[in-house]
């Protein structure tokens, strides 16, 4: 009896389905690992992802068309908001770090008190750098974060997440990672030019 009668008889006479299982021409059916069938390519779910990509992209490009009309306007210098008067900032001070990769970050630490009648839940500052070549100023417009803890390290939050009521203070920090190499290197202007309120 040879050896592809015998895996015939152990596994019963070969029926329809078996005859997708065939072997590999050329080995011992005994040892032989069984033809797997070829899976067609899944087109739809490649095109469902390809029309996914399409529209991230375009929303992405739709999103920074919007923020740059909104950067442009920001960069020229904007008047102090009404309720700018009831803030009053103090104690500022200024600090720099390098990251490991050589990167620089500066910091303005300050203080910020409410002396109005609103709820203060945000406020947007315009920082003005000064210049040695007797250029423009560099502007930076950032939102002010609150310093919510110190230790172990500086921990900051938006104003919304803690605003300030009347009567309360608090202190903030803003930071800058690219700063005009020409600025210099005094204390810059704050402006408060939107201050959100409730």
């Amino acid at each position: 009896m040879n050896v592809s009668r015998m895996v015939q008889e152990q596994d019963g006479p070969m029926n329809g389905s078996d005859k997708n299982r065939m072997f590999e021409p050329g080995t011992s059916p005994m040892f032989a690992t069984p033809r797997t069938e070829q899976r067609s390519f899944p087109t739809t779910a490649v095109a469902i992802a390809a029309a996914a990509v399409v529209f991230l992209v375009t929303a992405l490009v739709l999103l920074g068309r919007h923020s740059e009309a909104v950067d442009a306007n920001l960069k020229t210098l904007q008047p102090a908001a009404a309720y700018a008067a009831s803030l009053p900032v103090t104690g500022l001070a200024m600090s720099e770090s390098t990251s490991f990769s050589g990167a620089k970050q500066l910091y303005i630490d300050g203080h910020i008190a409410n002396n109005g009648s609103s709820t203060v839940t945000g406020v947007t500052v315009q920082v003005v750098f000064g210049n040695v070549v007797g250029n423009a100023p560099h502007i930076e417009t950032e939102p002010m974060m609150l310093i919510r803890a110190r230790e172990p390290y500086i921990d900051v939050e938006p104003v919304n997440a803690a605003p300030i009521a009347p009567g309360k203070s608090a202190d903030f920090r803003l930071t800058f990672e690219r700063v005009d190499p020409n600025w210099d290197q005094q204390m810059p202007e704050i402006r408060l030019v939107r201050v959100g309120k409730k």
